[in-house]
């Protein structure tokens, strides 16, 4: 996806410069964003045990989960939402940026094997279209509980090299108890601390009568969740240390060109990336490099977002999504990272949000066969003091050194 975002946003942009509704509110509550919602699809609300931990997910929009709470309906709402497209009640012919915590969408996006361009279509944005069967098409519930919802969907897919896919889609959005999340981090419970943890368990299957092999082209599960910006939000991804000859580069960041200094640093054990919602930027880690892990840290608001995801050990196959023909179209990203801004002067981002994403490796698979992937979302809120030992646990890195890689305005 390293060049679709680029030109995706420019049309994007201009086109929702016409639309006229309400502001985004990124300080919006819970139950203010569910309400909204509900106007204009229906929603189903997951919460645990306790009724604190809250999630708002979407049947119609392919069972994406739209937003979170950690204290309720009162609570804060962590999810960015696109009110103004949303309320506009308008249809995009290219991508519908609704917004949402987790969406499931499908790889590769660019190359010879892309399944977002025709087959000989140029790799531009003119020809450049996202499935309907995980853009605009509804997921089937198949199963409702109070703190769970799964889906299924069955489509069909051509990619750009001409082989055909027949997919089915399994999706379960489940609300984690407390105690559960907490084991997950692998940190002592904080009584200071509230937390909301969820997690999306997707499946993908070969529903057709053939096998799918690398030469015809591949399909991975991508998993991507927009999050509201903030003026002191940084984004970490922690990292292998080792040489670049064994593990490869540290970060892909040349997505959209150099990214200045003030907005990037690397280092031996983590990518930190602005979360402000600024400046176009993106960034990739590949499986070699990826720990299965990917975090924020907004500072304004004390929220910390952990995202853990399956990252199977050994595996390095995965979809290349450039807009081009590619010479190696399995040597793709494990984890993604973006942030927003305008993609020229002049032009409005197509939020603001930020950005994390992760996907699974690619799918060979027989007739019958399937792949998984769980992508797990703990949004954490309280004093600094506690949440420190949860980013050194989850991301490799005190509060404190999240908090100086940036002068924060």
């Amino acid at each position: 996806m390293r060049f679709g975002r680029l030109f995706c946003a420019v049309a994007l942009a201009v086109a929702m410069e016409r639309v006229s509704s309400a502001p985004a509110e990124s300080d919006a509550l819970f139950a203010a964003d569910v309400g909204f919602l509900r106007q204009h699809t229906p929603v189903v609300v997951l919460r645990d045990a306790h009724g604190k931990s809250l999630v708002a997910v979407a049947p119609a929009w392919q069972g994406r989960v739209m937003t979170s709470s950690a204290q309720g309906s009162d609570g804060r709402s962590f999810g960015w939402i696109n009110r103004k497209l949303i309320a506009s009640r308008q249809t995009l012919p290219h991508f519908n940026p609704l917004g949402g915590e987790d969406r499931l969408w499908l790889g590769p996006e660019g190359g010879q094997f892309s399944i977002y361009f025709a087959q000989g279509a140029p790799f531009d944005l003119e020809h450049w279209f996202v499935p309907a069967a995980f853009d605009k098409q509804p997921f089937e519930v198949t199963e409702r509980a109070a703190n769970h919802v799964a889906f299924r969907s069955t489509f069909d897919l051509t990619n750009y090299s001409g082989a055909h896919f027949k997919v089915r889609v399994d999706r379960t959005v489940r609300v984690l108890e407390a105690a559960a999340a907490w084991k997950a981090l692998s940190v002592s419970p904080a009584s200071g601390i509230a937390l909301v943890a969820y997690e999306s368990n997707n499946t993908l299957a070969n529903a057709g009568g053939s096998p799918w092999t690398k030469d015809q082209g591949l399909l991975s599960l991508w998993i991507l969740g927009m999050f509201n910006p903030s003026p002191a939000a940084t984004i970490v991804i922690p990292i292998k240390a080792g040489v670049d000859a064994e593990l490869g580069t540290k970060v892909t960041s040349d997505y959209f060109g150099t990214i200045p200094e003030d907005r990037l640093k690397v280092t031996d054990r983590a990518v930190f990336l602005r979360g402000d919602g600024q400046y176009r930027s993106k960034v990739g880690v590949n499986p070699k490099r990826s720990i299965g892990r990917i975090g924020s840290y907004d500072a304004l608001h004390q929220v910390l977002t952990i995202v853990q995801f399956d990252r199977p050990q050994g595996v390095t196959e995965y979809v290349n999504s450039l807009w081009r023909i590619q010479s190696d179209p399995y040597s793709g990203d494990a984890a993604n990272a973006y942030n927003d801004g305008p993609p020229k002067p002049g032009v409005p981002p197509m939020g603001p949000f930020f950005e994390l994403e992760s996907s699974s490796p690619a799918a060979t698979l027989a007739p019958g066969g399937s792949i998984s992937h769980t992508h797990r979302t703990i949004h954490l809120t309280g004093p600094d003091d506690q949440l420190d030992a949860v980013s050194r646990a989850a991301l490799s890195v005190s509060l404190a050194e999240i908090k100086s890689v940036f002068a924060h305005p």
